[in-house]
């Protein structure tokens, strides 16, 4: 029996503007699937459509035709709470600025998603004291954003994409913000939550150094998919070399 993807994404369109007026076409007639546990990234220029495509397939924005499915349900068509509902049990973010709460401590931000879930007190504790011991972040739950470094802010925004165990995880930019060492750290761990928990990652990114992470990675440029590479095993250098030189051919 063939395993369910966990997307799939058939002939998605993106158009904005009004009819009358002048439109803009993001997003021209995207297709791929996405098998679970894959680690697959996207890449493309800025305003190739790379964002509108992540806005769409976690369910931040609707597109104009076409049908996303994750874990086999057509996200497109769900409506007010069920799209909120979907969101917090299937799909984790980390985004490049962290997006945590100033107010929150990072134990507080961490269970946020269980919290709106109504998760009881105590499971939310295991959960959280679970999950800090897997990313090495024990020791900063009490103290708050605006105490911790760069790596740790990112590292606390991993915990809170994982905590209710999605089936998917999507990473904007992530390593946008950080430098050169926590970056690799983030992309480490998210190796790690991928291959361990098996929790399936989607990364959206212009760096080719993060995408070496990748197994597969998809070239978006105009709106639509133009090429297509993967890792196939290889040595992660090597991967890397190979995307700077399908970039270097994809955006000429």
């Amino acid at each position: 029996m063939t395993e369910q993807p966990i997307i799939k994404v058939t002939d998605l369109r993106k158009t904005y503007g009004r009819k009358g007026e002048k439109q803009y076409e993001a997003l021209k007639g995207i297709n791929f699937t996405m098998q679970p546990g894959d680690f697959v990234g996207i890449m493309g220029a800025s305003g190739s459509g790379k964002t509108t495509l992540l806005n769409m397939l976690a369910t931040l924005d609707q597109p104009t035709s076409g049908r996303v499915e994750i874990n086999g349900q057509d996200v497109t068509r769900l409506r007010g709470d069920q799209v909120s509902d979907f969101r917090a049990k299937q799909i984790g973010f980390i985004f490049q600025d962290f997006n945590l709460l100033e107010t929150l401590t990072s134990f507080e931000n961490i269970a946020l998603p269980l919290s709106l879930q109504g998760t009881n007190r105590s499971a939310i504790n295991a959960a959280v004291q679970k999950i800090a011991e897997t990313l090495s972040i024990t020791d900063i739950l009490s103290k708050y954003p605006a105490e911790l470094s760069g790596g740790q802010k990112q590292r606390v925004a991993a915990a809170r994409g994982i905590i209710a165990n999605p089936a998917l995880l999507f990473g904007d930019e992530p390593t946008g913000a950080l430098d050169s060492s926590s970056a690799r750290e983030l992309l480490e761990l998210l190796t790690e939550i991928n291959r361990k928990q098996h929790i399936s990652v989607l990364l959206v990114t212009h760096d080719p150094f993060s995408a070496s992470y990748c197994n597969r990675i998809l070239f978006i440029k105009d709106g639509v998919i133009g090429k297509e590479i993967s890792r196939d095993g290889r040595d992660r250098i090597e991967f890397y070399h190979d995307i700077l030189e399908q970039l270097g051919t994809f955006e000429q």
